[in-house]
């Protein structure tokens, strides 16, 4: 069974299971710790201060990039930086430009990816994203922080579970990450 996340917990036990972000944030809150960051950035500071009682504040890096951004105007020859934001600013110029924009996961990577590039070739690189999707053999990749969407796929991709509901997957779900260890779906036929 899963263990009660408490300072008590040790960071191996505590690196075992599956915990919400808003289970994370509740622990920093009552110990002290920033809540601030993504669910990864919380798992680590809480996994530090399991193993050495210490709390780190997260980094704070000085924001160049807004401080740019909104100084200078947007455009289709804008290059990507390493300071780069997915900030409000930048959706409002892409959907200027693409109607239907939103930041995927694939364009998320893409600007990490390819600092240096244009604003162009982020919108070239979106459309041709949307074309790849329009082919039914196509499966879009699923980070790592998303385990609940990837154990859902797997789930419904196991011929076992065929005519199954979303609920069952719920039901499975919730069993698994019980578990001590990843919370990955494994076929009845596997187990």
């Amino acid at each position: 069974m899963r263990p009660v996340l408490s300072k008590d917990l040790n960071e191996k036990d505590f690196r075992d299971f599956y915990w919400l972000k808003e289970e994370l944030q509740v622990f920093c809150r009552e110990n002290g710790l920033s809540t601030s960051g993504s669910k990864f950035e919380i798992t680590e500071r809480i996994a530090y201060f399991l193993l050495t009682e210490q709390i780190v504040k997260p980094s704070r890096k000085q924001n160049s990039y807004h401080k740019s951004a909104k100084s200078k105007e947007l455009s289709l020859n804008t290059i990507i930086t390493e300071e780069h934001r997915c900030s409000q600013a930048v959706r409002t110029f892409f959907k200027s430009q693409i109607p239907k924009f939103h930041f995927s996961t694939y364009i998320q990577k893409y600007f990490k990816e390819n600092v240096g590039k244009t604003y162009q070739e982020v919108i070239a690189a979106w459309y041709e994203e949307e074309d790849r999707k329009k082919d039914p053999s196509y499966i879009t990749t699923i980070s790592s922080q998303f385990e609940y969407n990837q154990f859902t796929r797997d789930y419904f991709t196991d011929p076992e579970n065929k005519g199954k509901k979303r609920e069952d997957a719920i039901v499975a779900w919730k069993e698994i990450k019980k578990l001590p260890g990843e919370n990955k779906y494994i076929p009845k036929s596997n187990s």
